[in-house]
């Protein structure tokens, strides 16, 4: 058993003291009576509720049918808050076994439950058009309508009754398990820095020290811990893969991703009007700026290690907690007080995580919970700079979950392709307040030199690895991948999408080891890029219109699941199907270059 692993730095840079989870809002411990009386009532009402609907449906008038809804609804809410509290509770300690046995047996408890349920969606889905068209006439049940037109996108890849039944019972052995697996050697693995034993978020970190040789340490010990696991990654990822695969043709995908853009709801053509604009723009964007990287940093040319290298101009420092909670709060105060009023309870009520902790799950997220409760953030803070930007985009993602909860449990949900707006315009907020007090021409060039890493993080980096996942679920259909084949796969990608700046150390082919999004999520990514390029639009739109886009951006955010991208961006006089949409948010990334490098004449 290898032993805690904390980060050295941690205490001695003012990072003690983070806020923890408060968690007693969702139950009050894992052993209340209050957990076992809601698993045993989502037993009873979900057994109730084929009892008194299955074979149905299709029979039912419209105040029978709302009646049907809301029961439905006050399942998922139940359900939704006994995995949120295992789940979060597993997330801050994902090595203890005791936490990973709790969410294990919750899930396994769940799907059995919910096993009675699956009929709803696929009755659902057998009603005609005319019935159908009848029932969502209805006043009071037309607000559910866009719930239900999004099930019915499924309708032609529905398979039989029993084949969606095993497929509900099998998913906690299938790739619930992976992930599981995934998570738990992720979390477990330690790097060898220069004799130091680090976990997996302190050595990342080591990527953006001041110090060179800690950064080229930092980044081969990573490829060094990846090469000892690199044949149990490649093991999960050929299996998801293949498990998708044939998910997909049994349901006649047209294509791998066409799943998450039906999840989405979004048109493929949209993704992949997204996802070419971007690509060409990669030479006056990323080829372009860390040219000039290499240029302020002295070096012919950039290692993996100097990509988010911290500016020679930029003089290393630490952001305590009390600053960038300071320095969030301003932005969103800045942008209307009642932003800022939404966030408070976030740092004031326990439902923020921030600090790093032995066994944590690495990275940062937003988790809604329910709606009747309130959202939750996780961090891994460490006073970096970029951390500061991490709270403001978690944050705002809070806030959005927030507004959205009004619609209840079944509405509030965001595609994810709308889900990341709220998050970026936040960072967006603060980046403009920063650069707003920035006393010095050099800061400036700091301040806009970081915002443009950001993007292109957001941007190139994303649709890059959308890149690569859809090469490799392509290169899966042919056979089992080796991960020499999968790093062959991530390599074309990274020179594609960096240009011609960087070199590429040896175990730079394994760092597609550890990005979660390919396990958990596949095909997530493109929506942070979806995210950037709409907020740039947004913000834009925000700066000519001032005071008056202000409702209409707080009304986007409450109206959540209930309103495709279309309708919610219409107010704003945006259209994300228009190919040039696209363009006009890239403009403003190659905007901010043109303005770094005009600094350099």
């Amino acid at each position: 058993m290898s032993r805690p692993v904390f980060d050295a730095n941690a205490s001695a840079s003012g990072m003690e003291g983070l806020p923890e989870w408060d968690l007693s809002d969702l139950y009050p411990a894992p052993d209340a009576p209050e957990f076992t009386r809601d698993m045993g009532w989502l037993e009873q009402e979900c057994a109730a509720f084929a009892a008194d609907y299955e074979g149905k449906l299709a029979t039912l008038d419209a105040p029978a049918f709302l009646a049907c809804v809301q029961r439905y609804e006050k399942i998922d809410t139940i359900a939704g808050r006994l995995m949120s509290f295992v789940g979060l509770r597993y997330y801050q300690n994902t090595t203890d076994p005791a936490r990973a046995k709790a969410m294990s047996d919750a899930q396994d408890r769940l799907t059995a439950h919910t096993t009675p349920l699956v009929f709803f969606r696929l009755e659902v889905n057998r009603i005609d058009d005319a019935t159908y068209d009848r029932l969502f006439a209805d006043a009071e049940l037309s607000r559910y309508k866009p719930v239900f037109d999004r099930m019915r996108a499924m309708r032609p890849h529905q398979l039989s009754d029993e084949l969606e039944k095993f497929l509900h019972d099998q998913s906690v052995v299938g790739a619930a398990a992976w992930n599981r697996l995934f998570d738990e050697t992720l979390a477990g693995m330690e790097f060898d820095v220069d004799g130091e034993a680090l976990a997996l978020e302190s050595t990342l970190d080591r990527l953006t020290d001041p110090d060179r040789a800690k950064r080229e340490a930092g980044a081969r010990a990573l490829a060094e811990g990846f090469s000892k696991h690199l044949r149990l990654f490649a093991r999960v990822h050929n299996t998801l893969a293949k498990d998708k695969e044939v998910e997909d043709r049994w349901r006649k995908m047209p294509s791998p991703q066409h799943a998450r853009h039906l999840a989405n709801h979004v048109e493929p053509e949209v993704v992949q009007a997204l996802r070419d604009a971007v690509v060409s723009a990669y030479p006056r964007l990323s080829h372009r700026y860390y040219v000039l990287k290499a240029k302020w940093m002295g070096l012919e040319k950039l290692q993996v290690w100097d990509r988010n290298a911290p500016l020679p101009l930029d003089p290393p420092r630490t952001v305590g907690w009390d600053e960038a909670r300071e320095t969030v709060m301003e932005a969103f105060k800045g942008f209307d007080p009642r932003m800022a009023e939404i966030a408070e309870p976030f740092f004031d009520k326990g439902w923020i995580d921030a600090g790093v902790k032995p066994g944590k799950a690495p990275g940062a997220f937003a988790h809604p919970t329910v709606t009747d409760v309130h959202p939750y953030i996780m961090l891994n803070y460490l006073g970096k700079p970029r951390d500061v930007m991490t709270l403001a985009h978690e944050l705002g993602h809070g806030v959005h979950q927030v507004l959205a909860a009004k619609q209840g449990e079944l509405l509030s949900s965001t595609p994810l392709t709308l889900a990341e707006t709220a998050s970026v315009f936040g960072e967006m907020l603060t980046f403009r307040r920063l650069l707003a007090h920035a006393k010095t021409d050099a800061e400036r060039k700091t301040l806009l030199a970081g915002k443009v890493e950001d993007m292109l993080n957001t941007v190139v980096r994303q649709i890059a690895f959308y890149d690569f996942e859809c090469k490799l679920h392509a290169a899966r259909r042919e056979g089992e991948l080796t991960p020499d084949d999968i790093g062959a796969l991530w390599m074309s990608v990274q020179a594609e999408s960096l240009g011609p700046a960087f070199e590429y150390m040896e175990g730079y082919d394994t760092f597609w080891a550890y990005i979660p999004h390919f396990v958990h999520s596949p095909f997530y990514v493109y929506a942070y890029a979806f995210g950037d390029g709409l907020v740039n639009a947004l913000y834009a739109a925000y700066e000519e219109a001032g005071a008056d886009f202000i409702p209409k951006y707080f009304d986007m955010l409450a109206a959540g699941g209930s309103r495709h991208h279309k309708d919610l961006l219409a107010p704003f006089g945006l259209d994300a199907s228009d190919p040039a949409f696209w363009d006009k948010g890239l403009e403003m990334i190659s905007g901010m270059i043109d303005e770094l490098e005009a600094m350099e004449a």
